[in-house]
Parts: C-alpha cells; sequence; structure tokens
C-alpha cells in the first residue's frame, strides 16, 4: 500500500512538474519569439536523458504519460476542426484548390523521394515522412501575419484556406496509411491484392463515419447546443461539448480510423456554431493543459542513441521539408498571386508540427519498423527547425511587401 502511495505521489509530482514546465516555457519562449512547441518538444528530451541517469520512467509513468499524449492529441485535432470552416472553405475552394493541390503533391513526392531514394530508408517509413511532410503548421506563421496586421489581406485569408485544406487531406491520409500499415508488413506474394482490399475497407467505414458525422451536426448538434446553452454555468457547457468531441474520437477509434480523425471531424460537427464554444476560456484552459503533454511525449520517444544518425537524417528531411512547400505552395501561386505573394505563400507554409508529428507519433506505435528511431528523431527536428526558421524568414518578407485588408493580391 505504501508503495502504491508512493508511485502516485511521484507521478503526481512528476505531471505537475511538467504542467509547470510548460507553463514557464510558454511564458518565456513568447517572449523570445520562439514557438512554445519547441520547448516542450527540448522538456521531453531532457526527461529523457533524465531517465537514462536516474531510471524514473516506470512502464506506470510511460502509460500515464501515454494517456496524456493522447488527449493532447484529441485536444489538439479538435481545435483544428474547430477552426475550420467547411461553408467558407467549400465557398473559397476554387481560389485555394490549385494551391492546396500543387502544395500536397509536391510536398509529399519530395519528402518520399528524398527518403527513400537518398536515404535509402524502407517503403513504409518513407511513406510515413512523405504523409507527414504534406501537412503544415499555419499557426507558427499566424502570429508573424498578425503582428504585421496583414491577416485579413487576401494572401493572409488565401494561406489560412489552403493550410486547413492541409490538414483535413493530412489527417485523411494518415487514416488511410493506418489501414494498410499492416498489410504491408505482412510482405506477402498478394500484399497489393490485399491493401485494396484494406483500402477498399477504410474508405467504406470513413464513408460511414463522415455521414454520421453529417447527421450528427446538421439534427443533433443544434438541439445539444440548444440544451447546453440553457446550463447557466459557462464550464458546464463546453464540458458537455468536450465530452461528446472525446466520445466521436473515441468512436472513430473503435471503428480503426484513429483518434485524431475522429477528433478533427468531431471539431467539423461542431465548427458550425463556433462562437458558443470559442468563447468558452474553460475550453482554452483545456487545450493549454493537455497539449503541451503531446509535444513532451514527442521528446521522450526521441532515442537519445539515434541522435548522431538523426542530425544527417534530419538534415535531408529539413532540406525536403522547405523545398516541398516552398515550391509545391510557391510555385503554385506564383500564377495568380505574382512573385512576391508565391513568396509570403511558399515561406508562411513550411512550418511542420501538430499534425506532421501527430502522424509520426502514432506511426510509431506500429513499432521501429514503421518509424525507427533515427526517422523519428529526423522529424523531430524537421519540426524545431522549420518552426524557427519560418518566422524569421517571414519577418523581412512582410516588411518588404505589407499586406492590407481588402487589398489585391501583392
Amino acid at each position: 500500500m505504501t508503495d502504491t502511495l508512493n508511485l502516485d505521489a511521484s507521478l503526481v509530482a512528476l505531471l505537475g512538474g511538467a504542467v509547470a514546465c510548460a507553463v514557464l516555457i510558454k511564458a518565456y519562449f513568447h517572449r523570445l519569439g520562439i514557438p512554445a512547441l519547441v520547448g516542450y518538444l527540448l522538456l521531453g528530451f531532457l526527461l529523457r536523458l533524465a531517465d537514462v541517469q536516474w531510471n524514473f520512467m516506470t512502464e506506470i509513468v510511460w502509460q500515464a504519460f501515454r494517456l496524456m499524449a493522447d488527449l493532447g492529441i484529441v485536444a489538439l485535432l479538435f481545435k483544428v476542426g474547430l477552426n475550420s470552416h467547411p461553408s467558407a472553405l467549400a465557398a473559397k475552394l476554387p481560389q485555394a484548390l490549385p494551391v492546396w493541390t500543387g502544395d500536397v503533391l509536391v510536398s509529399g513526392v519530395v519528402g518520399f523521394v528524398t527518403t527513400y531514394f537518398l536515404l535509402d530508408v524502407a517503403l513504409i517509413p518513407s511513406l510515413f515522412v512523405a504523409t507527414a511532410l504534406t501537412a503544415t503548421s499555419v499557426g507558427v506563421s499566424l502570429a508573424t501575419w498578425e503582428e504585421a496586421r496583414a491577416l485579413d489581406s487576401p494572401n493572409g485569408q488565401l494561406l489560412l484556406d489552403v493550410a486547413e485544406l492541409d490538414d483535413i487531406s493530412a489527417v485523411a491520409l494518415m487514416a488511410l496509411l493506418f489501414a494498410i500499415t499492416p498489410v504491408l508488413l505482412t510482405g506477402n506474394g498478394h500484399v497489393w491484392n490485399a491493401v485494396g482490399n484494406a483500402a477498399g475497407l477504410f474508405l467504406l467505414k470513413f464513408s460511414l463515419f463522415i455521414v454520421f458525422c453529417v447527421v450528427f451536426s446538421r439534427y443533433a448538434e443544434p438541439q445539444l447546443s440548444r440544451w447546453a446553452a440553457g446550463i447557466r454555468q459557462p464550464p458546464q457547457r463546453m464540458l458537455i461539448v468536450v465530452a461528446i468531441g472525446f466520445l466521436i474520437a473515441a468512436f472513430a477509434e473503435w471503428l480503426g480510423l484513429s483518434l485524431a480523425i475522429g477528433a478533427l471531424f468531431a471539431g467539423l460537427v461542431f465548427s458550425r456554431d463556433p462562437e458558443a464554444v470559442k468563447t468558452e476560456k474553460s475550453f482554452e484552459d483545456m487545450y493549454a493543459f493537455f497539449t503541451p503533454f503531446f509535444f513532451i511525449s514527442i521528446g521522450l520517444h526521441v532515442a537519445p542513441g539515434s541522435l548522431t544518425q538523426a542530425v544527417w537524417v534530419g538534415s535531408a528531411l529539413v532540406a525536403a521539408g522547405v523545398l516541398g512547400k516552398f515550391v509545391g505552395a510557391g510555385l503554385t501561386s506564383w500564377f495568380t498571386l505574382g512573385s512576391s505573394g508565391a513568396l509570403l505563400i511558399g515561406a508562411s507554409m513550411i512550418p511542420r508540427a501538430e499534425i506532421a508529428m501527430v502522424i509520426m507519433h502514432q506511426g510509431q506505435q506500429f513499432g521501429r519498423a514503421v518509424v525507427p528511431d533515427n526517422i523519428y528523431a529526423g522529424m523531430v527536428l524537421v519540426t524545431a527547425v522549420t518552426c524557427l526558421a519560418s518566422p524569421l524568414a517571414l519577418h523581412p518578407l512582410l516588411k518588404r511587401w505589407p499586406q492590407k485588408k481588402g487589398a489585391k493580391h501583392a
């Protein structure tokens, strides 16, 4: 009994210390102009180094961090879906579609070619890297655009639209990849027939899940929102919304679609009436509490012994990540936005963070054959470098080409 209490106390102290460190990182990194997620990654890696010395990460502690990381993924993807506006995005699709198509295709192909041919990595890890590199993290660039008062400009709105499409497509590709990975791992002679069958089953499940979300959004969500609005205490209203979101995410996991895609679509379900959700401070508090654990967990999973190889692998993946987005998004937007607009869009799409690392983190659950340690550590380096470099590049570009609300594309 005493040992159990001591373990519980140690675990609570460790989680509490991680929360306190995350708060300090958020505050001080903001002053330095560095994305807080870089600090969270570093904190997780420092915990891993400390564990090498003192061996305090027992299986129970790992399970606790794993649970907190899963809750962080759900909160993260729920907010991504919540901040998306499917109807508004559909109206702007004709303008955003060419940029998004080139962006995803070029970044995915460059990522796969770099990993599979240049780094001589196996097929499955190369597919995971390629899928991860199709995503972006516009939130990193967003602060720079807001600081320059450029977000309401046509170029700023196009950036948001393309980034939303990026997030949704990357999560969908991730779910498809998860469906075919067990089949690819078998490596039998009829693998491609099996892959086709697995992909077909996934598309059936995915379609049914989308139908469920559309029906829920159209018929159940308005009733639920009206009922929740009658509750006097705002935190309780938000807890109902979040609880439904968590249940939808769990339902997607049970269907074999993953928590991430369930959380994304749960957010999309409630995005039709976002004001009631966004104004509730309680969700922001939950988001701020859980999401650092996802990035801390990523740092925890970086094996110190993989760092030597990760520098070479990570450098190649950083080059692929920068080239893929800069060319993919920049070149396709050149024809409609001109050179200055293309440079701005291309530079803004470079950061990889949340969705990219969700893909790698979830892929690691299949084992090292799917996401080897050096590839995982290399993608962590991609996250750190691209999230630091993109804002540094954007500051002078936005000063040279100021963006104004309602102005023509510059």
